[in-house]
């Protein structure tokens, strides 16, 4: 990946409060609570990644979302991608997940991907808002994509040659 997405001088935040969410770094100490996420949300996760994705699979097992999570943490601690666990104010229901990647369109500075469960379907526009707030104030990024949701899939597929 881009060794130089975000400035070596940059400090990465591990946590954030993005009221009424509760943003925490993805990671294997959360694999229970955000496995019974994803598994809730099957069918809403497969129109977050794209319409070519395969993840996450109806048969994923838990150990299966453990090794995802902690290729999420190796990307975080290299600085390559960000991805944070997104919990409720109480920090005890795992509502979704937050994905920081290196644009792979040179148009913009970095893509984001978000979702959150099916029972919490409402807080999704909450939680974008919050997100593009965060990352512009905070992130060292001026051109932000949310791929399937700013740009149409037809025109990120263009945008990035995929």
């Amino acid at each position: 990946m881009n060794i130089t997405f975000v400035p070596k001088s940059f400090d990465v935040p591990t946590k954030a409060s993005l009221t009424p969410f509760q943003l925490t770094v993805l990671e294997a100490s959360n694999a229970e609570v955000d496995y019974q996420a994803v598994m809730s949300s099957l069918s809403r996760l497969k129109s977050i990644f794209g319409p070519n994705t395969s993840w996450p699979s109806q048969k994923m097992i838990l150990k299966e979302n453990i090794t995802s999570l902690q290729a999420h943490h190796r990307e975080f601690i290299d600085r390559d991608a960000f991805a944070y666990s997104v919990f409720d104010e109480s920090k005890t229901k795992c509502l979704g997940a937050i994905y920081i990647d290196p644009s792979r369109s040179p148009h913009y500075d970095c893509e984001v991907y978000l979702w959150v469960r099916e029972d919490c379907a409402d807080l999704d526009a909450i939680l974008h808002t919050s997100v593009l707030t965060w990352l512009t104030e905070y992130w060292p990024f001026d051109k932000i994509a949310f791929p399937g949701r700013s740009i149409a899939w037809q025109d990120w597929a263009k945008e990035c040659r995929i």
